[in-house]
């Protein structure tokens, strides 16, 4: 999440020029790429499964997993949008940590694994960064995601490191205190873009995270070789990542922080990506930050949701408040079913499951949007 509306800084400026740029290179060459893309060679597992190895602890790189030998009939991944902890919502926290989520936890823990985006830095201190929105929160934020149900964060984003070198040495050490698993952020770039393995009923799933808003946090904290910070999706690093771990894993997949805020069509820059991680081999690309929900979609075998919108959110009608949680169904390592469990975010920044009338339009909504996405209804065959 950039900062809101037309308060935003140059950065706007910035996004759109890059987009328009590329625009004219990239819009007609998406639909040929996407039809011609063909996921990478899936890995041939033999060898008995190593329980200690469940991802990174701290923005350590995960261990290298060994082999799975045998693997359930399908499971069930879960992706909500951006979450922190301002204002309504840090009320929420400081009463009671465990039901910050309010109604929202039983969508999100119903899933065998379970990834929001944590839009914020854990710490109480450091200085705020030169921008117009900065936000922070107290480590009690990991009890309230494992109380939610939520398995893993993504913290590739622009307020991942809102509060400069001291804000991120807290949130490390609060990761380190609460062995809470995050991507997408770490000591050095090899942490940053390492995946998250975990097996989940006889599938070894790979999470990994990136960022792709050009703003202060992008250009002052790429992580490098020996620098701490986030990952950028405009490092070759990310693909490289997503490539190695499709080698190691039965399922991959990428969450990204992009878009236009209160744009509700991808932009070319951001289908070229997900057309190059498709290729990379990533089953599932999933992203937010644009406020609203984007469509979602199947490019060939591999399934793309381009914005799940606001998830526990500080503000009220900051461009929507329709959400949801997106369940993937995976079999034989491919996606093969995609559903939105819709939700509104109500007066006290809660995502309350809809039902009825409200829950249809939400659901027609979300449909609808797939019109300007170029991506298609179902999977291709194999």
């Amino acid at each position: 999440m950039l900062e809101d509306g037309g308060r935003r800084r140059g950065v706007r400026v910035g996004t759109a020029v890059v987009a328009v740029a590329a625009a004219g290179a990239v819009v007609a060459g998406v639909t040929t790429v996407a039809r011609s893309i063909q996921p990478a060679a899936r890995p041939t597992f033999s060898a008995p499964v190593d329980p200690a190895s469940t991802g990174p602890a701290a923005g350590t790189p995960s261990p290298t997993p060994t082999p799975t030998p045998t693997r359930a009939a399908q499971i069930t991944l879960a992706f909500a949008g951006d979450v922190h902890f301002e204002e309504r919502v840090g009320t929420r926290l400081r009463a009671d940590p465990a039901t910050a989520f309010g109604e929202a936890r039983r969508s999100l823990a119903a899933a065998d694994l379970t990834m929001v985006n944590l839009e914020t830095a854990i710490t109480e201190g450091g200085t705020a960064e030169p921008k117009q929105f900065t936000f922070r929160a107290p480590a009690t934020a990991f009890t309230a995601l494992r109380a939610a149900g939520i398995d893993v964060a993504s913290m590739a984003n622009n307020h991942g490191v809102d509060f400069g070198p001291a804000g991120l040495a807290d949130t490390f050490a609060a990761v380190a205190a609460s062995r809470f698993p995050t991507v997408g952020i770490g000591r050095d770039a090899a942490r940053a873009y390492a995946p998250y393995y975990r097996e989940v009923r006889g599938h070894r799933v790979a999470l990994l995270a990136a960022s792709q808003v050009r703003d202060r946090t992008l250009s002052a904290w790429t992580a490098g070789p020996d620098g701490p910070g986030i990952a950028s999706a405009y490092s070759d690093r990310l693909v490289a990542a997503v490539r190695a771990a499709r080698g190691r894993a039965d399922v991959v997949v990428v969450y990204l922080h992009w878009g236009v805020e209160g744009r509700s069509c991808p932009t070319a820059e951001m289908r070229a990506l997900a057309a190059d991680l498709a290729a990379a081999g990533a089953d599932a690309v999933v992203g937010t930050h644009a406020h609203l929900l984007l469509g979602g979609g199947w490019l060939d075998r591999t399934y793309v949701a381009y914005g799940l919108g606001n998830f526990l959110w500080w503000r009220d009608g900051a461009y929507s408040n329709d959400t949801g949680v997106l369940r993937l169904t995976v079999r034989d390592r491919q996606v093969v079913a995609a559903t939105l469990a819709p939700a509104r975010i109500d007066g006290r920044g809660v995502p309350v499951p809809t039902t009825g009338d409200e829950s249809a339009r939400i659901q027609r909504k979300w449909a609808d949007l797939r019109g300007c996405t170029g991506l298609a209804s179902g999977p291709a065959a194999r």
